[in-house]
Formats: structure tokens, C-alpha cells, sequence
């Protein structure tokens, strides 16, 4: 099967729903970015602690991970507009809160409040996950991620490059300010969006007690189609390794920069990684349009990403353009694996529970990343271990990981099997 060639000019005009949609999610993101930005300075500025940083995407991750079977619970039982709006309301507050920290006895509560929000950034996430394909035609699925991808990364590279300017002349407590008002900005976007949804018999019945008989439900439906069971595998298996690499090295090395202040060192390598994770979903939809093929391709892509990362740490401190273009093609790859997996996800899942199986997707990623950053932070943190062997070390873990995911083989399910005999 090949992918529709719709141009994202074209899927944007035409279509209002997904324009809202799409719209409310880049400028929440985009705060969010001015939000991450100013947490890493707070940490360094009153800690300077490597371990810390880890916890801080450890706590982030965790937080966003440990509800998602309720989560997806709640997105296919419960209208997914409704459950974006509150969302960004809420988070809108909580944003407010960190004005209040002004020294390292506020660490605590730093990483609680930052955890509350992932909370409900998972919320949003996996209701719009789940949503998409419900204002989008299958055909367009494949432009309508690669946007959505390509999007995310320009509220990366801009939120980060513009983050870490904003705290460097103004201060923290401008990011956190911008921040509350992006997730207003999104919330008045979402009001008008027109979002149908389809809703299993099972939800009808009173929420508690059917809670968790529907959450299993949703494990059921991975378990049961193999193909669906290793994809949902896909963003963890980079994630293992990913997350100590983009969690903690990656925000070490901007630290590290010499001649300019962490915040910049921050939004340069962050902007990096937007650059690139936005360019491989384009990439992929131009050039990979059999979707057959996409299942064996993640795995590559994460072999791939780890190559290049394994060039970061052989090469570190040569020179910054170098390392700079490294990051930006790793990451590439990762954002291509990302889209890719989540479209087929998207396909073959039906709109009943979808919601169900993108939040087994998000915890079992968000879980590998945590791990992931934890490591590296105390790694970093509390054995001699330095950085160029540390990137080294990971990037290999992630090659290897890419090539245990791409050696998974399973029977195809019948929608492959019809794109095989339609592509001989």
C-alpha cells in the first residue's frame, strides 16, 4: 500500500478540524519547550547536579507513564476534546507555579509540580493520539503525523532556541509566564473543534466497576495481533537508550559549551534535535510510501540513530558544527521511527480502543526513557564515567536494541498482507 502524496499546504486548508487540532497542539507545545528550558537552569543554578537533571526527566516520565491505562481508559470512554480543554486549563495554572521557586529546598516540590503536569500532558497526548485518525481520511494519515512530528520539532527547535533567550535576558519566571499562556492560547483553539468518536458497548456501564475489565480489554487487543505487539515496542526500543542520550547528554553537553551561558547551550542542542526529529518524518513520507515495509524499517531507523550518536561521542569537542549536524541527522532517524510506528498503530487499531493501546504505547516508552535517564544521570553523577564514554556506551545499547527489534519477526496481519499483494 502507498501512502497518499496529500500536500500538508492542501491537509491544512481544507480540512478545520484537523487545523485546530493540529494548531492547539503546536502552540501548547511550544510552551512547554520555554517550560523544560527553564527547569534545567533552576536545577543547575541551585544544584548543579548531573543526577538531578536525570531525576527531573525521570519524575517527567514516570508521571506521564504510571496513569496511561487509566488515561487511555478515560480517551475512550469520555469525549477526547474534553479531556484536551481540561487539560490545558489546568496545566495553564500549575505553569504558575514555579515562579515560587527561588532555592534548592524547593527541589522537591519543583519535580512534584513538573510531575503533576506530565500527568496531564499524558492525558492530552494520548487523546490526540487516539483522535486523528477521526479528522483525517486514512490516506492522509501518513502527512497528517508527518506534521504533526515536523510540528512538534519547530515548537522544539523554536521553544528551546527562544527558551533558553528569554531566561538568559529576562529570566525563568518570563518562560514560566509564556508557558500558562500557550496552554490558554491552545484552549480557546480547541473550543470550535468538531470531533466524532466511536464508543464500545462496555463503556456504557458505570465507570468503576468496569474500569478495569475495559483497561484489560485494551492489553487483549496488543496481545492478541503480533505484529500490533512489537509495534508497540517500536519508540521503547530507541527510548532505552534514548532517553539517557537525549535526557541527560544531550543537556550536559549544551552545558558544557564554552564561551556562552547554559540556557543558550540548551536551546542549541535542543533546537538540533527539533531540527532533526522534524526532518525524518518528512523524510519518511516522501521517501519510504510502501507501508508494508515500514515495520522492519523502525528497527533500522534506531540502528541508524544510534550510529550517528556513537559519531557524537567519538567525535565530541572536535568541533560544535560537527557534533550540531550529528545530533540533527540521530535524530532524524528517531523521529522517523516515532511517525512510522505511530501510523500503523493508527491503522490498525480500531477507534473504540485506540485510546487503550496508545497509552500501553506511551507507558511502555515512557518507562523505558525513565530508566534510561536514570542511568545515565547517576552514571554521571556518582562514578568516573565521562561524557564522550557515556555517549558511547549508549549509543551502542541503542544500536543494539534497533537490531533485536528489526531480527523480531511475526506473521504479518491482514492489512499487510493486502498491501504485500497489492505492491506484486
Amino acid at each position: 500500500m502507498n501512502v497518499s502524496q496529500t500536500s500538508y499546504v492542501e491537509l491544512v486548508s481544507r480540512n478545520k478540524d484537523f487545523r485546530r487540532l493540529w494548531l492547539a497542539a503546536v502552540i501548547s507545545m511550544l510552551g512547554e519547550w520555554f517550560n523544560t528550558i527553564a527547569l534545567f537552569f533552576l536545577i543547575l543554578k541551585y544544584t548543579d547536579s548531573e543526577f538531578l537533571l536525570g531525576v527531573l526527566f525521570t519524575v517527567r516520565m514516570l508521571s506521564f507513564a504510571l496513569l496511561q491505562p487509566v488515561i487511555g481508559l478515560l480517551a475512550d470512554r469520555y469525549n477526547r476534546k474534553t479531556l484536551m480543554v481540561v487539560s490545558n486549563l489546568l496545566q495553564s495554572v500549575l505553569a504558575l507555579g514555579f515562579l515560587f521557586v527561588d532555592g534548592p529546598e524547593d527541589m522537591v516540590w519543583m519535580l512534584g509540580l513538573s510531575g503533576l503536569m506530565m500527568v496531564l500532558h499524558g492525558g492530552y497526548m494520548t487523546a490526540e493520539r487516539a483522535a486523528l485518525p477521526n479528522v483525517v481520511h486514512e490516506d492522509d494519515l501518513a502527512t497528517a503525523n508527518a506534521l504533526d512530528a515536523a510540528s512538534w520539532s519547530t515548537a522544539l527547535c523554536l521553544g528551546a532556541m527562544l527558551g533558553g533567550i528569554v531566561v538568559s535576558l529576562w529570566g525563568v519566571n518570563a518562560a514560566f509566564i509564556i508557558d500558562s499562556i500557550t496552554f490558554l492560547i491552545g484552549t480557546i483553539i480547541l473550543i470550535p473543534l468538531t470531533l466524532p468518536q466511536e464508543r464500545d458497548e462496555s463503556m456504557k456501564g458505570p465507570l468503576f466497576s468496569t474500569a478495569f475489565l475495559n483497561i484489560k480489554k485494551g492489553w487483549k487487543r496488543i496481545q492478541g495481533e503480533p505484529q500490533l505487539f512489537r509495534i508497540v515496542f517500536a519508540k521503547a526500543s530507541w527510548n532505552i537508550a534514548g532517553g539517557g542520550l537525549a535526557g541527560v547528554y544531550l543537556v550536559l553537553m549544551g552545558a558544557n559549551i564554552t564561551g556562552f551561558g547554559a540556557a543558550f547551550g540548551f536551546g542549541l542542542f535542543f533546537f538540533a534535535r527539533g531540527i532533526g526529529t522534524g526532518l525524518g518524518p518528512i523524510i519518511a513520507r516522501n521517501a519510504f510510501t510502501n507501508s508494508s515495509r515500514w515495520p522492519s524499517l523502525v528497527g533500522q531507523l534506531i540502528v541508524a540513530s544510534g550510529f550517528f550518536y556513537l559519531l557524537v561521542g567519538l567525535t565530541l569537542d572536535i568541533e560544535l558544527w560537527l557534533t550540531v549536524v550529528l545530533v540533527i541527522i540521530a535524530h532524524s532517524a528517531s523521529g522517523a521511527n516515532w511517525v512510522l510506528s505511530t501510523i500503523l498503530t493508527q491503522q490498525w487499531v480500531e477507534d473504540e480502543i485506540r485510546g487503550r493501546v496508545f497509552s500501553t504505547d506511551m507507558l511502555i516508552l515512557s518507562l523505558s526513557f525513565s530508566l534510561s535517564t536514570s542511568v545515565a544521570g547517576y552514571l554521571m553523577e556518582y562514578t568516573d564515567l565521562s561524557m564522550r564514554n557515556g555517549i558511547i556506551i549508549f549509543s551502542s545499547v541503542m544500536m543494539l536494541s534497533g537490531a533485536i527489534f528489526t531480527l523480531w519477526k511475526t506473521e504479518p496481519n491482514q492489512d499487510e498482507l493486502a498491501a504485500l499483494q497489492s505492491s506484486c
